[in-house]
Formats: structure tokens, sequence, C-alpha cells
């Protein structure tokens, strides 16, 4: 059973996004909350597997709210998706930073909602290879400052390939061919750099990329 957290100022949202959740057999609702400070009161009573939070709210937005979830190892196993109305607006890569393992467009199709709960839930990837595109896309011309520090150097030059190919917006498959390995490969490479950065996701360790400097904008 994947159990849900559902964070959102607008109790309409909440109603409409619960009444689809509850009508999958695999699914459970177990607690909403109006605000990211509500949020975090009841994540560690109810130790959700996915966290769908708005980003703007008031008393605590959803940005700081992933923030903290992020920074406590006691919910390491807590998937935060965040919720926004307008796409790739200009939060959207502050969440991403911040520790979300990816994000939804509230308009979505119930059909791709449901799924994108499931993928986030198992710990897989939610930022697809076209979302990639579209973030490197939409931040070209202002990529976060380097980061000192940054770890790069534990990675081998192998892992360092396949994370510059992530951050690139290419899947595990197409990794793989490009390393010309096998998938499988491909997948243990980015997992094990995710933890030698400790980068909680594959949406994290592409935001990780950028401010490494391993990848700039320019030439992805």
């Amino acid at each position: 059973m994947i159990r849900v957290l559902l964070v959102d100022d607008q109790p309409l949202i909440r109603s409409g996004f619960r009444a689809l959740l509850d009508l999958e057999d695999d699914i459970k609702v177990v607690a909403e909350a109006a605000d990211g400070q509500e949020c975090l009161a009841l994540i560690k009573e109810q130790l959700p597997d996915v966290v769908l939070i708005d980003i703007q709210m008031p008393v605590m937005d959803g940005i700081e709210a992933t923030r903290r979830i992020a920074a406590d190892p006691a919910l390491a196993g807590v998937h935060v998706v965040v919720l926004t109305n307008y796409g790739m607006d200009e939060y959207v890569f502050d969440a991403l930073r911040a520790g979300a393992a990816g994000f939804l467009v509230k308009d979505i199709v119930p059909e791709d909602f449901l799924h994108a709960v499931r993928v986030a839930a198992r710990g897989d990837a939610l930022l697809a290879p076209a979302i990639t595109r579209k973030l490197i896309d939409r931040y070209v011309t202002q990529p976060p400052p380097t980061r000192a520090g940054n770890g790069l150097e534990e990675l081998t030059s192998r892992e360092r390939e396949a994370v510059a190919l992530a951050a690139q917006g290419l899947s595990n498959d197409e990794i793989a061919d490009r390393l010309v390995i096998s998938p499988l490969t491909a997948k243990t490479h980015i997992n094990r750099a995710m933890a030698k950065l400790h980068a909680r996701d594959r949406a994290q360790l592409v935001v990780l990329a950028y401010e490494s400097g391993l990848v700039s904008p320019r030439n992805s």
C-alpha cells in the first residue's frame, strides 16, 4: 500500500486529489495538511511514502518544507513531489535543489498523475528525460553558482560520464547505448554516484551535476 500525504492550502484541490487516489486499491491518503508547517507536524507520525506538496502556501511554503524533509535522515524513505500550476516556473528548480524527487503540474491527466505517484513511491526518477531537457532549456541563461567541495573526486570516470549524460536528460537505456554498456550497468553507475554525492534521487543528482560544474547548460 502506497501511503500519501497531501499538502495544499486549497481544500478543493486536496479533495480532488484525494477522490482520485481513494479509487485506487494500492494507494491510501493517510493525512492532509494546509501548509508546510502542518505537513512537518504530520509527517513523522504518518511516515508516508509520497508527499504531494504545493509550492506556494502560507505559514511555510513547499520549498522550505521539502528542504527540511530532505535534511532529516529519519525521513530518507519519504519522496516529495511538488505541485505547481505553472509548469516550469521559477520555483521548480528551487524545489528540486531543496530535495524534491520531481514535480507535477496540477492540470495533469488522472492516468499520468496516478502513474507518477507510483513511480515516486518506488523511488524511481520522476523526472522523465523530456522534463529534464525542459529544465535545462529553462535555466540555460541562469545556471546556479558552482559549489566548492562537491564530492566529484569520489566518482570514477565512468560514474562521472553517466552522471553527465543523466544531466543532459538521457535515460538509463540511452546512457547505456552512449557508453556501450548494459542498462543494468548504467543504472549501477547512477545509483553509486547518488550514494557518493548523497543525492536522494535522480532529480537531485541532475541538480548537483550543474551545481558542481560537471556539466553546464551551454554544453548540454
